[in-house]
């Protein structure tokens, strides 16, 4: 085998595999979006927030932290990771789960959203504290 062909096979086999990493990302983000749309839907918001950009971040800091401005800590350098963190914490807690939840959204952040999303729990408040009626 020489060395062209050897380089066309090699290219091929990459096309491949980059065709099927971004086939497999497609997936997982329209899961997330799928999930993300019940979660917000659960909480009493509309699932279409989810489609608009910057919109849909301050919903979710409105649904897991009480304060939808809170929004802007995310333009703040690692304050924005810290809060982040944070609110994966308080989304679990929103919707009446624990710290391990927590843990989940924060590493396994599809199927945590999934399983909000689509499980059986309920939307408590932010923060964990029970909405006035």
């Amino acid at each position: 085998m020489d060395m062209e062909t050897y380089s066309a096979m090699n290219e091929q086999l990459s096309s491949g595999q980059q065709t099927t990493v971004n086939i497999g990302s497609a997936v997982i983000c329209i899961l997330t979006l799928i999930a993300m749309w019940k979660i917000f839907s659960k909480a009493g918001q509309g699932g279409w927030k989810v489609l608009i950009p910057i919109y849909n971040v301050y919903t979710l800091c409105k649904i897991a932290d009480g304060n939808g401005w809170k929004f802007l800590l995310f333009l703040v350098p690692i304050v924005n990771v810290v809060y982040a963190i944070m609110l994966n914490f308080r989304l679990a807690k929103s919707f009446g789960k624990g710290i391990g939840f927590g843990f989940g959204l924060l590493f396994l952040s599809t199927i945590f959203t999934l399983i909000l999303g689509f499980g059986s729990a309920s939307y408590v408040g932010p923060k964990g504290l029970a909405v006035a009626k």
